[in-house]
């Protein structure tokens, strides 16, 4: 690709950068828009709709950039929690190996590439037409003394990354502790899950677990709530939530549009008196899908309460049974953080539910090649030509050209890949876990990895996937199909960063879409008394764009420096207006106290495994064999340094130490509330669905379930 496509990609996106951050810093001040850029504050009152009028709302600035910027993590921890400071910290994390490897790349690297003769010499008269490959480590002449430098800056650069890793790794495992000893008593650290319950003849699931942790576990066993199939009861709530909004929305409406005629000349009907019979009714099939879900089969499952956190951490961590499939138990999540839809499945479904999503995955992987190899078309010219003949004429045209290799390639892989991640939290919420942050994580999983094999991996080795699959069947061939592929698409991936990166991260700021959602909502709608919702930060879409770039960079950083500027630019951007929308915008719904940060540690790992495979085969194709073979033992180090951290900190994110959980136990002695709360925790794993409904105005008599569910 030409300098001069790189330069309309980043020409176009940073003027789409401007309107976003000149549409941001206008309409924030608008009272009319203060849902959409600062629901968080108005939720929490620290915001007031002004209706005065006032010049300076219509005038740009640039006052938030202050606010962001003093934001300070103690704040951020106590406001947003300890998932935004890692969040965070991952921004800062890769700004620091960025400015490190930047300084080395650009001062040093970069004028060893230009020097190179191994391709067209660089005319910087005309720099606007050369290829960006001249500036590349493919420029630098095989066999030349010079790659010592890029193999001293190999070496530099990964110990300065294995450093902050530990660092990291040390620091958020001390502050998730930190965070832990803070915190106020949970229901979900005194609780578990159990699964299989066996229950004898003449007995029921409820029963089986009293008598069990009665006479096992006596001293700390508080309580149980048995877990039901309510999926009928749930499906019947979503519809009485519906038609309830359209009441509210109904009652806010002039008198006149509260009729509705019934056929031509037909009488006019009550939409009030309608809807509120249909509620009614409504109500009734829900107490009655209530009653049938008590009486019905148990799903021989359980929510146990414990008086203690260690007592909890007991049970879950021993086997509880002579019989290993029975009595299975999990870490209960937060109340408010169950996903119950699939809490009751049975272990069938959900076996078979794992099976559906691995099979759904890979052919999401084949079918996102379609769009790959689109987009290798449109990079190159010739090959455009040939399948388009009748736009030859349109091409010949020098803006037309650099828009379509330049800008159009990764605005196309940018929109396909919008649809990715809510594909990936369907497939995560149908494969078994048992709450929201669960499924959170295993969606960021799969879109990181997702995005490296298809964007990386399938750009580098554009072709069919058999092609791809069988480079990797044969380990021996990968760094030298590396060598030659990756260096190749570094200027695709310069545009990839400017699109997806700063364009995407401003229209975070300007919040395009909730933003065309309230204005169509204000056009074609009246205003309603709802309450404003808040979002959550999106971990499982923001989290693997971030580590995507950390690969981008560690992997380039010696083979095409000049892709770095570009990267920090985007993690500064990421840095200021992430502050912001913490502060303004986002309020945590869950909490996993810093869970998100292994997945980040490991795709570090994976990046500069790939980059030392990538030397590898270039030095062998360069000509310098020895270089080639004293990069060797970087992997293996790198792999033993995470194994190290693997032992070191991954525990903490597994479980609490016994020794923190005692600790914190002995401190809830002297806790006057302590009691308030254990009787609290009794009925706080109970499923929504079986709760009373009070939407009818005849509440006394509407609310009560037609079977008590006590010692439910």
């Amino acid at each position: 690709m030409l300098v001069s496509a790189i330069l309309t990609s980043v020409g176009i996106n940073s003027a789409l950068c401007v309107i976003f951050l000149v549409l941001y810093s206008i309409l924030k001040k608008q009272p009319s828009y203060y849902e959409v850029f600062a629901p968080r504050l108005l939720a929490e009152g620290s915001s007031k709709q002004g209706s005065r009028f006032n010049l300076e709302r219509l005038l740009p600035s640039a006052g938030w950039l202050s606010k962001a910027w003093k934001l300070s993590e103690e704040e951020m921890l106590s406001s947003s929690g300890l998932d935004a400071v890692v969040y965070m910290r991952m921004i800062t994390f890769c700004l620091k190996v960025f400015s490190f490897a930047g300084i080395i790349g650009i001062l040093i690297l970069l004028p060893v590439n230009c020097s190179g003769t191994e391709l067209d010499q660089i005319d910087f008269a005309d720099l606007y037409t050369s290829s960006l490959d001249a500036f590349t480590i493919s420029n630098v002449n095989s066999g030349s003394k010079l790659l010592w430098i890029h193999f001293s800056a190999v070496y530099a650069v990964t110990i300065f990354i294995c450093y902050l890793l530990y660092y990291e790794y040390n620091y958020i495992s001390s502050k998730r502790i930190a965070y832990f000893y803070s915190a106020k008593p949970q229901p979900h650290q005194f609780t578990i899950l159990v699964r299989n319950i066996p229950v004898s003849v003449g007995s029921n699931v409820s029963d089986s677990v009293e008598s069990f942790f009665t006479e096992y576990h006596p001293t700390t066993y508080l309580s149980h709530t048995v877990l039901r199939r309510t999926s009928k009861v749930q499906s019947l709530i979503k519809d009485a939530n519906k038609l309830y909004k359209r009441l509210l929305h109904l009652q806010s409406e002039p008198s006149e549009q509260k009729y509705k005629r019934v056929g031509l000349c037909g009488h006019k009907v009550d939409l009030l008196d309608h809807y509120g019979k249909r509620l009614d009714d409504l109500e009734q099939n829900v107490r009655l899908k209530q009653s049938e879900a008590l009486l019905a089969e148990d799903t021989h499952a359980a929510f146990v309460s414990f008086k203690s956190r260690y007592g909890a951490s007991t049970v879950f961590h021993l086997q509880q049974s002579i019989n290993p499939t029975h009595w299975l138990t999990e870490e209960a999540p937060a109340p408010d953080d169950v996903y119950w839809p699939f809490l009751s499945s049975s272990f069938m479904r959900r076996w078979i539910s794992k099976l559906v999503v691995v099979v759904a995955c890979i052919l999401l992987t084949v079918l996102f090649l379609i769009p790959v190899v689109v987009v290798q078309g449109l990079t190159n010219l010739s090959q455009l030509e040939v399948w388009f003949p009748f736009l030859k004429s349109i091409l010949d045209i020098s803006f037309v050209s650099q828009v379509i290799t330049g800008y159009l390639p990764s605005l196309i892989l940018q929109l396909f890949l919008k649809a990715v991640a809510p594909i990936m939290v369907f497939l995560s919420s149908i494969q078994g876990y048992i709450s929201h942050s669960m499924i959170e994580k295993s969606a960021c999983k799969k879109v990181l990895w997702f995005t490296i094999w298809n964007i990386f991996f399938a750009t580098a080795f554009s072709g069919s996937i058999f092609y791809q699959v069988s480079i990797f069947l044969d380990p021996k061939k990968i760094p030298a199909k590396l060598a030659v592929a990756v260096p190749a698409q570094a200027s695709f991936f310069i545009t990839y960063v400017v699109t997806s990166g700063w364009t995407s991260t401003t229209s975070e700021l300007a919040r395009i879409f909730p933003l065309i959602c309230h204005l169509t909502t204000k056009c074609c709608a009246k205003s309603t008394d709802e309450g404003i919702e808040v979002p959550s930060i999106p971990y499982h879409k923001d989290i693997p764009r971030i580590l995507f770039f950390g690969l981008l960079g560690i992997t380039y950083f010696f083979l095409a420096p000049v892709i770095l500027p570009f990267l920090l630019v985007y993690l500064c951007l990421a840095y200021i207006i992430f502050r912001n929308q913490f502060i303004n915008v986002y309020a945590p719904k869950y909490e996993t106290a810093g869970k998100f940060w292994p997945i980040a540690h490991n795709s570090m790992i994976f990046s500069l495994v790939l980059m030392h495979a990538i030397a590898v085969g270039i030095f062998t194709l360069k000509k310098l064999p020895l270089a080639s073979t004293l990069i060797i033992p970087l992997p293996v180090l790198t792999l033993l340094f995470n194994e190290y951290c693997r032992k070191r900190f991954l525990p903490f994110f597994i479980a609490y130490p016994a020794e923190v959980l005692i600790k914190k136990d002995m401190e809830d002695q002297n806790d006057a509330t302590m009691s308030e709360f254990l009787d609290r925790l009794v009925t706080a794993y109970r499923d929504p669905a079986l709760m009373p409904i009070q939407y009818s105005a005849d509440i006394d008599s509407l609310n009560r379930p037609l079977i008590s569910s006590a010692g439910v």
